[in-house]
């Protein structure tokens, strides 16, 4: 008999490489799983397999410790097993596209993947981020993304480039990109421009701008903006900073951290200090769980048993 294994254990390269070895006792059989580094902290397999669970279907899904150096080899032996899909997270999900055999429109515009579908050992790629973003936003703060001015911390990398593209199809009022490196941000904000040739708001700032992460700028900023995101990865560390002090924010700020935690983010605690609204990234991992769900098994996703196993 097959002994029963549960998914808080990690997996690493090593794993894949022996598949059979390391994972061929367990019951029901991992066909499912998340990439990421760090990756203990993912909260994907709780949300997965509690989907999993309520269609019935006989599968797990599990986290695996994959550093950026070991993606591509990690890809390639997940070709050669049984595999329905995987998750990529932190820090894999630019690098994870250059990987794929085809993408669909809304990984090809981000060049970001966060949603791998296995079939006849092909990585077919999307990207659910976006989209779970927007239905986030909606079910946190009854706001459309379209009627808001937003503000994008992080636009260089994965999360940052989806949700910047997801501003724009939606075509929100106003978007500020902020990013360490201006050219990352400067070169994304090329590709987003016609989105934003038309008039929709009036005033002073103009409807797409590239800022640089400095005090300076962002006060001068945040007068126009009311939607700041955080999509870097400050904040996973308790100890982080807050990527906006809280002397900078306003009552009138609606504050979304694409970090979740079992603590308020260092950025949420200054929107709470500011007298703002705020919310954790819990609701953005539901909805594009939900959404890759989908693309895996070409059904809608049982979202009230994953919200229950995140105890939303």
């Amino acid at each position: 008999m097959k002994k029963k294994k549960t998914t808080t254990e990690r997996y690493t390269l090593a794993d894949l490489e022996n598949w059979r070895e390391a994972a061929g006792d367990v019951d029901p059989p991992i066909r499912l799983g998340v990439f990421g580094d760090p990756v203990a902290h993912s909260l994907s397999p709780q949300i997965q397999n509690a989907a999993l669970k309520q269609c019935d279907i006989d599968m797990q899904y599990a986290r695996f410790h994959i550093r950026a150096n070991e993606l591509r080899s990690a890809l390639r032996f997940l070709r050669e097993l049984d595999f329905i899909g995987i998750n990529l997270t932190v820090p894999h999900k630019i690098a994870g596209f250059e990987q794929l055999d085809e993408a669909d429109n809304r990984a090809m515009r981000a060049g970001a993947v966060n949603t791998i579908r296995l079939r006849d050992k092909k990585l077919i790629g999307s990207n659910t981020d976006g989209e779970g973003f927007v239905r986030a936003i909606r079910s946190e703060f009854s706001v459309d993304v379209r009627d808001l001015r937003v503000m994008l911390i992080g636009a260089g990398g994965g999360t940052g480039h989806t949700i910047a593209w997801q501003c724009a199809l939606e075509n929100c009022e106003r978007l500020a990109l902020v990013n360490r490196t201006l050219e990352k941000a400067n070169a994304l904000a090329k590709r987003l421009g016609p989105f934003f040739a038309g008039p929709r708001v009036f005033g002073p700032a103009p409807r797409l701008e590239v800022v640089p992460w400095d005090e300076v700028a962002l006060r001068a900023q945040l007068a126009h903006v009311d939607l700041i995101v955080n999509a870097t990865p400050l904040g996973m560390n308790p100890s982080d900073p807050s990527p906006i002090p809280a002397r900078l924010l306003a009552p009138h700020h609606i504050v979304f951290d694409t970090v979740y935690g079992p603590s308020r983010t260092s950025f949420l605690r200054a929107a709470d200090e500011a007298g703002g609204r705020g919310a954790n990234g819990l609701s953005m991992l539901l909805h594009q769980g939900a959404l890759s769900f989908s693309i895996w098994f070409d059904r809608e996703a049982p979202i009230d048993a994953m919200r229950a196993a995140l105890a939303l």
